[in-house]
């Protein structure tokens, strides 16, 4: 008795020596989807897919069909460890870290480089505010200026980011203080699971993916800072330094699908690191650009044609831009969708479940076929479009058990 008492006091002990981001946790062999994906099933309209998808009651498996967006942001911190953790629960086969770097040049899983003051406790900590961009400004009423603050991982070090605490993303712009700056999460998100949420790097995402089962979608996020940074840091060390963590890890590259909103990212790998490259995506966000416009072939540029024939073999687009409504009002492919798949390109949709209540139309999503959505149910639908019409190969969700229900009730891989 004394000698397992020994021992498991030692085991305890050496569990305490490994930083909490870096321990790994057992999961079951069935996906834990919860009750939201059959409360979406019962707010759909009547119809045929409703009838099949109601039949469908598991067991769930984890999907790479099923993407977790920023872990599953939708109840949970963005890229802290419990949202990567909730993720791989509700069988999301791919999880995403977005990459962005600190002071120090070490890199990091935020959304963007100057999110802190939303996505962090940043403001509370005195000494790491005093290092903020811009410091924090209370809201002035009788000027209408709105709070404000800008805090980036470029601000501090590594050893400062670590003490950070991750909260879910939003602010309070009429806040007089920091403290009431950093209460804004929309009311239809929570704070219940946002006490202690805790922020990672990007080689701990590595670890703790990787103990999941799950594979890797890492964004390399734009700097807001100019680049080179801090002497020689150049935008292309930068993004090769993204893939030598995989290398470093051991993590083979067709468990990376590497991700920028850059070209020149993606073109990058293609050409110095060909096996990453090969499944490198192509993140679309041309729409914030006058000259674009995803309804007009001839703005497209480059071309579908030229984006396959330079080495993109993955574009990913938000979802709005994938569909369109036909003469009847239905939701159907957009043309931007059919040019895509008809020059050999893989689509994968971004962000399901991250408009909110679906009952006014949802938001950016959902902004090209708005006058066809009327309730949350139409999430299933929406999705069913793009999978089975479209033929995306997979779908970002802040909230993966929807999209792990789906794959698994429809059969999509």
């Amino acid at each position: 008795m004394l000698i397992r008492r020994i021992a498991l006091s030692a085991a305890l002990l050496l569990l305490a020596a490994v930083p909490a981001a870096a321990q790994t946790v057992a999961l079951p062999a069935e996906a834990q989807i919860g009750p939201r994906p059959f409360y979406l099933v019962d707010k759909m309209k009547d119809g045929p897919l409703k009838e099949k998808l109601a039949q469908c009651t598991g067991p769930f498996r984890k999907s790479d069909f099923s993407i977790g967006h920023r872990g599953a942001a939708m109840q949970f911190p963005e890229h802290s460890k419990e949202s990567y953790l909730a993720a791989a629960r509700m069988g999301a086969g791919i999880i995403e870290c977005d990459v962005t770097f600190t002071k120090d040049r070490q890199l990091v899983c935020r959304h963007s480089q100057c999110d802190l003051h939303t996505t962090t406790n940043i403001l509370s900590v005195p000494a790491l505010a005093a290092k903020c961009s811009q410091p924090f400004a209370p809201a002035d009423p009788a000027s209408g200026k709105k709070a404000s603050a800008k805090c980036c991982t470029s601000d501090i070090t590594l050893a400062e980011f670590r003490t950070l605490v991750a909260k879910m993303d939003g602010f309070n712009p009429d806040a007089k203080t920091p403290e009431e700056y950093q209460n804004g999460t929309p009311r239809w998100r929570t704070d219940l699971y946002s006490a202690s949420g805790t922020l990672m790097t990007h080689d701990e995402s590595i670890a703790l993916i990787k103990s999941l089962g799950a594979k890797f979608t890492p964004e390399l996020k734009s700097p807001e800072v100019p680049m080179p940074f801090d002497g020689d840091y150049t935008q292309e060390k930068y993004a090769s330094q993204m893939i030598e963590a995989y290398k470093a890890a051991g993590i083979p590259a067709s468990d990376v699908f590497a991700q920028s909103f850059d070209v020149a990212d993606v073109l990058h790998w293609i050409k110095t690191e060909p096996a990453f490259g090969a499944q490198a995506v192509y993140l679309d966000g041309r729409y914030e650009t006058k000259q674009f416009d995803f309804r007009k072939p001839e703005t497209w540029k480059p071309s579908m044609a030229e984006l396959k024939a330079s080495g993109v073999k993955i574009l990913a687009p938000p979802i709005y831009m994938m569909l369109a409504l036909n003469d009847k009002g239905e939701i159907v492919p957009s043309d931007y969708a059919k040019a895509a798949k008809d020059a050999g390109l893989d689509l994968i949709g971004w962000s399901l479940e991250r408009d909110g209540p679906l009952h006014k139309g949802g938001g950016f999503y959902h902004s090209s076929v708005k006058a066809a959505i009327d309730r949350d149910g139409d999430t299933l639908t929406v999705l069913d479009v793009l999978a089975r019409q479209v033929g995306i190969r997979g779908m970002f969700s802040d909230w993966p058990a929807t999209t792990t229900f789906y794959a698994n009730c429809m059969g999509t891989k």
